[in-house]
Order: structure tokens, then C-alpha cells, then sequence
């Protein structure tokens, strides 16, 4: 019961409202950090309500949880073997698009990721055009 008494509330309740958007069919994927204290909270509750998950250690006091419908979980646990600000441009753009951002932003966000190592111009100068 002690391990409850850690959980932030603030966190169950978007946790809770990610499962009621999951359950809508509103996106396919979620993407948490959460506190390592938590995690076992909601991978217990992910099992329970049969939601595919992964974790992802980010530091020994956090952890990513990505979790929604299967072929998305799984997509994501293929490409997302290393932290986050490592990805390469393009699995940070496939990443972006799993979890529903929206488009354009993750093609602006891709073309100044790609921009900055040296490929291609960024997205702000083909904005100018």
C-alpha cells in the first residue's frame, strides 16, 4: 500500500484520461515519463484493461511508458532502443507521427533536424519561398 501513497495524482489522472482517449479511438499511441515509483501502478492497470505497453529507462528516478494498440507499441519498441534526443531525424519523425502530433510540424521538425546535421536546408528557409 506504501507504493500507492508515491504515485502522483497529477499522473494517474492524465494516465487515466489517456486510457479514456485510447478507448475513443482518439490516437493509437501515448507516450508517458513517469516517475519509477509509478510505473509498476500503470503497467498493472495497462495489463488489467489488456493496453500493449513498453517501458524505456530514462535515468534511474524516470521511465518512459509508451502504450496503446499493438502494431503501434510494437513499431515503436523496434525503432526507440536508445534515449529519446538520440533518435535520428527520421525515427524522431516516424515517433512524432505514431503519437498523433500533427504533421507539419513533425515535417518542419524533421527538416531542421536534417538541416542542422548538414542535409538538405531547414524548414524555416523553405518557408521564405
Amino acid at each position: 500500500m506504501a507504493h500507492q501513497a508515491a504515485v502522483d495524482p497529477v499522473i494517474l489522472k492524465l494516465f487515466h484520461h489517456y486510457l479514456y482517449e485510447y478507448g475513443r479511438g482518439v490516437r493509437a499511441l501515448f507516450l508517458m515519463t513517469i516517475g519509477a515509483d509509478e510505473v509498476a501502478l500503470v503497467a498493472a492497470r495497462l495489463r488489467a484493461a489488456g493496453v500493449d505497453h513498453f517501458t524505456q529507462s530514462v535515468s534511474p528516478a524516470k521511465v518512459n511508458i509508451f502504450f496503446g494498440r499493438a502494431a503501434f507499441v510494437e513499431t515503436a519498441q523496434a525503432f526507440v532502443t536508445r534515449p529519446l534526443n538520440a533518435l535520428t531525424p527520421e525515427e524522431d519523425f516516424m515517433l512524432g507521427t505514431l503519437l498523433g502530433y500533427d504533421r507539419e510540424q513533425q515535417c518542419r521538425r524533421f527538416l531542421d533536424r536534417r538541416a542542422r546535421q548538414g542535409h538538405g536546408r531547414a524548414a524555416s528557409a523553405l518557408a521564405a519561398e
